[in-house]
């Protein structure tokens, strides 16, 4: 029986690997939505262009846009000499952040008062706008500090310090690449287990599947190796170039990482057999593998919090396994998490695994008789 299974397991990598195609989908496009992901997917701001409307020619109001000016999240790109030239800069999105300051601002300060400034915001991307925004508050109460000890005032009578755990520059790569190691491996799992039974129909060498010694449940186990082994091997380049190249610090257990990633490719493994069970060529086989993929990413709090959603939504999102996989994932790679913090996102992925397989199973037997 182990001879059988490993000789239908060799089957499925040769042809695999002998196909252009599939050689192309398993290696190509992982290592470029990784690229694409890790430098394209950020919530951080960089040179956010900014307008300046200064009426003010005194020091304070120098000192201020020369802080501006000496941040990496704002680019002075244009200097606004009238009112109505605001509007066109806002609307044909040159600039997402226009400042304005008042003639009387270094004069107030200078004289103990407090001094307003106008900020407008480009609020057709609110994400991006909020996040503007925080830069500048943080740029406004460093001055507001410097101009106080300037004055020999007191300090000011509340000041927050911010100091981040896990991730301390609160650099958005190290939240995302991290999870791109779970969409990544579901992907290429889920492709590569759904199109295994479907091309044998499609190629029309089910039948001689059919009267090999094997029986049903190793023809279902030496379809699902293959996938286990290839989601394994890209989840770990994926993670060495996520290490490497992206410098995310692996805090974790090592080994609490890939018990998670087992299960999670098992299950992953379980829906993708599903699906090659029910399809009869592989272009259903694609389409239904697409049909998991995009609720499962939505679902499972990759880009936005399980939190916020409705709360027949949060529901719906405790059958999907990367719910629980990114937990792990980013646990292991920036809190530094071990089994036994674990434990909870490690059953829920087995009884995925378990019930999915189990599923298959019986619609393969099913569908084979």
């Amino acid at each position: 029986m182990f001879w059988h299974i490993l000789a239908l397991a060799r089957k499925e990598f040769l042809a695999l690997l002998r196909d252009p195609r599939s050689r192309l989908v398993l290696i190509g496009p992982p290592i470029v939505q990784l690229m694409v992901f890790g430098y394209a997917a950020t919530f951080d701001l960089n040179e956010v262009p900014v307008a300046i409307y200064s009426s003010d020619r005194g020091q304070a109001s120098r000192d201020l846009l020369a802080r501006l000016e000496g941040s990496p999240a704002f680019h002075i790109t244009h200097h606004v000499e009238k009112t109505a030239d605001i509007r066109e800069l806002v609307d044909s999105r040159q600039v997402m952040l226009v400042l304005r300051i008042d003639e009387t601002f270094s004069r107030e300060l200078a004289a103990g008062r407090s001094a307003r400034i106008q900020a407008i915001l480009d609020g057709r991307n609110s994400n991006s706008a909020l996040i503007a925004l925080g830069y500048l508050r943080s740029i406004l109460l460093a001055f507001n500090q410097e101009q106080s000890r300037a004055r020999g005032e007191l300090a000011l009578p509340a000041v927050l310090e911010v100091r981040a755990w896990y991730n301390e520059n609160l650099t958005s790569r190290w939240f995302i690449v991290p999870g791109i190691v779970g969409l990544l491996t579901l992907v290429v799992t889920l492709l590569v287990t759904a199109l295994s039974v479907a091309r044998e129909r499609e190629a029309g060498t089910f039948d001689q599947l059919l009267v090999t010694p094997l029986r049903p449940v190793e023809i279902l186990v030496g379809k699902s190796l293959p996938g286990l082994i290839i989601g394994l091997v890209e989840a770990s380049v994926i993670i060495l170039i996520a290490m490497l190249w992206f410098d995310i610090p692996l805090r974790g257990n090592v080994g609490a990482l890939y018990l998670g990633l087992g299960l999670f490719i098992l299950s992953a493994v379980g829906v993708g057999l599903m699906i090659s069970s029910i399809a009869v060529t592989q272009q259903q086989a694609l389409l239904g593998a697409f049909l998991f993929l995009v609720p499962a990413v939505i679902l499972s709090g990759f880009a936005t919090p399980i939190a916020n959603m409705p709360e027949v939504v949060q529901w719906l999102s405790y059958l999907d396994p990367l719910r629980y996989f990114l937990i792990v994932v980013r646990g292991v790679f920036l809190e530094g998490d071990s089994y036994g913090l674990l434990i909870h996102q490690y059953w829920p992925m087995a009884i995925i695994g378990l019930v999915s397989l189990s599923l298959a199973g019986w619609l393969f037997r099913h569908r084979l008789y």
